[in-house]
């Protein structure tokens, strides 16, 4: 599919706004936002939404959009430019997410965030969900497989984080026990139900995919 003209991205507005003026200036922000992540790998959504709205010439005090409506603006932005490319990358992302958690089985793992959710970029990490009393019990798990890794801070929520570099990107582990897995919120401050994929699932989807 033919790159076309950034002036044709046209978002969705966000949320409800009696004046009209701050979901507009919210689906700006978040369209360019998504545009500077997808094309320019930034990694940090905070500085994409301000490198946004100073390209877009607005005020300090602008209403800054969610991380959720940057997913929605990436989701429009991938169906608008992505094509075969965008696909191919998504399904190499999930094949590599599905092998990670074969080899992970034993603790249960989830795939979240933009490889499930579809949204991801060729710059997304694989974000995998574990279950385990203890992170150690994973970092032995990789250890004994020969798996080099790196501990990264928690998570606001507590959970121990781990990183894997791959030939094929970033896989980011995620480790929870099962008190707080069960804890975690499912659904985003909209009520909508967030990606969450077992591997059973994400093979099936997989499968599917590639007979359509």
């Amino acid at each position: 599919m033919g790159h076309r003209g950034h002036s044709e991205f046209r978002g969705r507005p966000y949320g409800p706004d009696p004046t009209g003026r701050e979901a507009q200036d919210r689906t700006r922000i978040a369209q360019l936002a998504a545009k500077l992540i997808a094309e320019h790998g930034i990694s940090d959504w905070s500085q994409a939404k301000r490198k946004a709205a100073r390209q877009l010439m607005l005020p300090d005090r602008v209403s800054l959009p969610g991380d959720d409506e940057i997913e929605s603006a990436l989701i429009d932005y991938h169906a608008l430019f992505g094509g075969a490319a965008h696909v191919g990358q998504l399904r190499a992302q999930r094949e590599e997410a599905l092998r990670w958690m074969q080899r992970l089985a034993s603790f249960e793992p989830a795939l979240v965030g933009g490889v499930a959710a579809g949204w991801a970029t060729a710059h997304s990490d694989i974000l995998l969900d574990l279950v385990a009393e203890n992170a150690k019990a994973v970092e032995f798990a990789l250890l004994n497989a020969g798996v080099a890794y790196r501990t990264m801070s928690a998570t606001d929520g507590g959970a121990q984080r781990l990183y894997i570099d791959t030939p094929s990107g970033g896989v980011r582990l995620a480790i929870r026990t099962a008190e707080e897995s069960r804890q975690r919120p499912r659904r985003d401050r909209h009520g909508s139900e967030t990606a969450r994929l077992t591997a059973e699932e994400l093979s099936a989807l997989l499968e599917s995919s590639a007979t359509t």
